[in-house]
């Protein structure tokens, strides 16, 4: 399976005042696992670019867990979210892990808030490899944080202005200057990171509409599952913003406030184990969770199994 290429693949976007060249999505050996048409390289104006639509985004899904999960590789997702942008119509994505999953399980409105995702990608290993067993397998991982410098530099490519949307005090500016300083033709449309508590009803319509003028095209959101999740179901339509997805800590990562597990902990499915290490009286109670969803979503895999071969367990 091909991994992801590098963040330094992006070739440097070619702009003047008048045009702006859109060059093709980059693509992977694992096409057959990405949906739509490819987008050609054309020259349009400014305006033009504003309201060109896409191609409908068609969704190839297996369910794992109750979860629709779409068959997509980290390219793929990020030519999806890219098709989404252009469509103008606001929608907003879903990087589901295992712990999305149990939290799932347990709430009909996040159950709501799932199937109404444009996209719901799948960001844990424990999913890919349940959905090995199915024939309708996922390609790969696609993590969230890796996610967030892709979507950086197709945005830095094509001129859409980006806001970055929660974190601790600071988190969300320095994660933005990091990106920044990745891709200098990012347009940074504003960074805010609200205080842990609901927002009165004026702060609340205040920050709709600075996202909302800032002339958002991409809102990234970070305030941890369902909250998260929760958000964006709920503001997408009032704010306006083509796409709004939730990406849990990967601010963190980006502004140094947290480090991410080394690469052969994420190769082997144990980035878990690392993050809970760092951080336990924060994520052990969280992972003992998740490893009892994960062992009695087994186990009922396991019963129905045996179920479907005419035997009882």
């Amino acid at each position: 399976m091909n991994s992801a290429s590098p963040v330094s693949s992006y070739p440097a976007s070619s702009t003047s005042a008048s045009s702006v060249v859109v060059p093709p999505a980059s693509r992977t050996a694992t096409e057959k696992f990405q949906s739509g048409p490819r987008f050609e390289t054309t020259v349009v104006t400014k305006h033009e670019q504003s309201v060109v639509t896409a191609p409908p985004c068609v969704r190839d899904t297996v369910s794992v867990w109750d979860v629709p999960f779409d068959r997509l590789d980290m390219w793929g997702s990020v030519d999806a979210i890219d098709r989404l942008i252009a469509a103008r119509t606001p929608q907003y994505v879903i990087t589901a892990n295992l712990n999305y999953c149990m939290l799932h399980h347990r709430s009909p409105q996040l159950q709501q808030i799932t199937h109404r995702a444009a996209l719901v990608l799948a960001d844990g290993q424990p999913i890919v490899a349940r959905s090995k067993l199915t024939d309708r397998p996922l390609p790969e991982r696609v993590a969230g944080s890796e996610l967030i410098v892709h979507l950086c530099g197709r945005a830095a490519q094509r001129g859409h202005r980006v806001y970055f949307l929660g974190g601790e005090a600071g988190v969300a500016e320095k994660a933005s200057k990091r990106l920044k300083a990745m891709y200098p033709g990012l347009q940074i449309a504003g960074c805010e990171s609200p205080p842990f508590r609901k927002l009165t009803a004026e702060e609340q319509a205040a920050q709709d509409a600075r996202i909302r003028d800032a002339g958002t095209d991409l809102l990234f959101v970070a305030f941890g599952q369902p909250k998260g999740e929760q958000w964006i179901a709920e503001h997408a339509a009032r704010i306006g913003v083509p796409v709004s997805i939730q990406l849990g800590a990967s601010f963190d990562f980006l502004a140094g406030t947290a480090k991410r597990a080394p690469k052969i902990f994420q190769s082997i499915g144990m980035e878990w184990a690392y993050r809970m290490l760092s951080d336990p009286k924060r994520l052990v109670p969280r992972y003992m969770s998740n490893i009892g969803y994960l062992f009695s979503a087994l186990t009922t895999d396991w019963k129905n199994t045996v179920k479907s071969w005419g035997m009882t367990s």
